[in-house]
């Protein structure tokens, strides 16, 4: 009878464990990621439903740590650096846990991944930032999204009933690059070339994209990286040299299919350096005096 019992009472858990997987969950999962800049930034989280219930001060009370979601934890991975409300949070994967509160949420950073209401530890914490909470239009379900992205920004909103609260991300490009760049290794002239080219055109770091194209020279000359630093040089008021390295890119770019789409714009270079050239006055020429007989 008793081994009946367990037969019986392991199909019923074997057909409940099958259920599971197919029906909808209440709080489905959902995943977000966005890059910004060079960095991409992942959020795994479950979407819970209003269903006519009171949330925050009600069914989730002021004050009191929240899993930030529904289910398991919610997640989020960067794979580098970022700056969030001004502080740095390491690449690596978080927990997101919170403390809602009417007029500051406590955003928390946490590295427990499997981190809820009940085994939650602010020992585990790597970060805390607080973030106001905005009045919204109801949200029907839980969401986590992204807003006002840029090149080095971005802004992080968790949105649900009638409160919206946004945190914001920041990146630096110019390590972030260098990171990648040194990942890469030294065989790569184009990725030393493409990380310059970012700097140049985004006017930052000129003297650490001037050390980028070196090394891009340095493992393979064409005519791209030498207009590429010719262009840095300009700017850093270098003008002189920099038409050196304009004209060996105009000497490489003969024969090369690409270079119509830059010869343009290395001919105009050309001539805006030279007029930024300060022209030596010449020496007046001493006519010599004819000797009294």
């Amino acid at each position: 009878m008793k081994k009946n019992f367990l037969i019986v009472l392991s199909c019923l858990l074997s057909s409940t464990f099958v259920f599971a997987q197919v029906t909808p969950a209440p709080s489905p999962a959902a995943t977000i990621s966005q890059v910004v800049g060079v960095t991409k930034i992942s959020i795994d989280y479950s979407r819970p439903s209003l269903k006519g219930r009171e949330i925050f001060g009600k069914l989730i009370p002021f004050d009191k740590i929240y899993r930030t979601g529904a289910n398991s934890s919610t997640k989020i991975e960067t794979t580098g650096d970022i700056m969030v409300q001004g502080q740095t949070l390491k690449a690596g994967k978080y927990s997101i846990m919170s403390i809602p509160n009417q007029t500051n949420w406590t955003i928390i950073f946490n590295k427990n991944l499997t981190a809820t209401e009940a085994n939650y530890s602010a020992s585990d914490d790597v970060l805390r930032v607080m973030a106001r909470p905005q009045d919204i239009s109801t949200t029907e379900s839980f969401t986590i999204d992204f807003s006002d992205v840029k090149d080095d920004a971005a802004m992080m909103n968790i949105s649900w009933e009638k409160t919206k609260v946004s945190i914001a991300i920041r990146v630096d490009n110019v390590a972030a690059i260098e990171s990648a760049v040194t990942a890469k290794g030294n065989d790569a002239s184009n990725t030393y070339q493409q990380a310059a080219d970012y700097m140049l055109q985004k006017g930052l770091d000129l003297n650490k994209a001037l050390g980028l194209i070196d090394k891009s020279l340095a493992l393979r000359e064409g005519f791209r990286n030498n207009w590429i630093k010719a262009q840095i040089l300009d700017k850093l008021g270098k003008s002189s040299d920099a038409m050196g390295f304009a004209l060996k890119a105009q000497a490489l770019g003969i024969g090369d299919t690409s270079y119509q789409f830059f010869k343009d714009g290395i001919e105009k270079g050309l001539t805006d350096m030279k007029a930024k050239i300060p022209v030596l006055p010449t020496a007046p020429v001493e006519v010599p005096r004819k000797k009294k007989s």
